[in-house]
């Protein structure tokens, strides 16, 4: 069987699917954005990340000191998305004989900035060599209140469907980017066309985590039910959500916040913003449910949208466009396993 026929997250499941804890510790294992592991009153979470050159990022475009803050910031996320603080990272590279220690000095200055802002020490890690570029694996270590943790399988009927900041810019400064590296080919004096369009360029290189969502939530007395950020895209993440809880979602076209230059970016290129909206990934925000009766508290909360609402699983997963037609939700976001790229194309039938 090719590995492309079960993606990602079927290999996961595949290879973890008789996985038994043997340590009362343990609390989580496989299966969230985090594991669990309990330390008397106090929990630790453990999330682990991995950046293939070629794969998850292209020097040519990706500065190394914006790479190693956005390295560190997916990891930060993750924790973030348990409801959770990170605490402590350690940092692994395999590095190609063409890269000079002043690289690497670049490369460590974004993931020290990031753990300055956010107050993370970095505490460890390894080196080795690569044969084909550079890799990245970074090992985040966080904690929460054993009450306070929030995994994905928690959503029930009537929830709440929220989301923070906006969806699709990230896909965007990835596809302008693309696109100006192709249009420099063999241009050595080429001056990239970023103007109007620095947001979506900085959300691609350097995003951030939504610390402050957490803390806002905190604040508000809020405990999310499931939560997820969203990284592979706002349909798969929505999807995981809905399998883990046993549960349908009806989430709504008119309420997916969407930034002005992201529908002017996809005016341009000719894509369908709702369906970029819903697939592109690497967003960071954070999708979460919350019971009904938060309905007046979230509506107050700034930077978060609420899109739609957790349903029995029997209606199943789907999107209400603007003029009512219900399309059914599918995961097109990023699959690092599938067999070809995510095509972020017309939702004419499914989203």
């Amino acid at each position: 069987m090719e590995i492309s026929q079960l993606g990602e997250f079927g290999l996961i499941d595949r290879l973890t699917q008789d996985l038994e804890n043997v340590n009362a510790s343990t609390l989580k294992g496989v299966g969230d954005d985090c594991a669990v592991i309990r330390n008397h009153d106090t929990d630790i979470l453990v999330t682990t990340d991995l950046l293939l050159e070629g794969v998850h990022f292209d020097l040519t475009y990706v500065p190394l000191k914006h790479l190693g803050y956005k390295s560190a910031i997916v990891n930060f996320s993750d924790v973030y998305a348990m409801n959770g603080t990170p605490r402590q990272i350690t940092v692994s590279l395999g590095i190609s004989k063409r890269f000079t220690v002043e690289h690497i000095e670049e490369l460590f200055a974004g993931i020290r900035l990031a753990c300055r802002i956010y107050g993370v020490d970095l505490v460890g890690g390894d080196t080795t060599s690569s044969r084909q570029g550079l890799v990245i694996s970074i090992t985040c270590i966080g904690e929460a209140p054993a009450d306070k943790i929030v995994s994905r399988s928690g959503a029930k009927d009537t929830d709440l469907i929220c989301v923070s900041g906006d969806l699709g810019a990230a896909y965007m400064g990835l596809q302008l980017l693309e696109r100006e590296k192709t249009a420099s080919a063999g241009r050595p004096d080429f001056i990239p066309q970023f103007e109007g369009k620095e947001y979506l360029v900085e959300r691609q290189l350097k995003p951030e985590a939504r610390r402050d969502i957490i803390e806002e939530l905190a604040k508000a007395g809020i405990v999310p039910t499931a939560m997820m950020d969203i990284s592979d895209g706002l349909s798969s993440e929505l999807l995981h959500i809905c399998k883990q809880s046993d549960a349908g979602c009806r989430i709504y076209e008119d309420r997916i916040p969407i930034d002005y230059q992201t529908a002017i970016m996809a005016e341009e290129l000719g894509m369908n913003l709702v369906t970029a909206a819903l697939n592109g990934g690497e967003d960071y925000e954070l999708l979460f449910t919350v019971p009904l009766h938060c309905h007046d508290q979230i509506e107050k909360l700034p930077g978060v949208k609420l899109i739609g609402h957790i349903t029995k699983p029997s209606p199943g997963c789907a999107m209400i466009t603007r003029d009512g037609t219900e399309i059914p939700l599918r995961a097109q976001g990023w699959n690092p396993l599938a067999a070809t790229d995510p095509v972020v194309e017309s939702p004419e039938k499914e989203a």
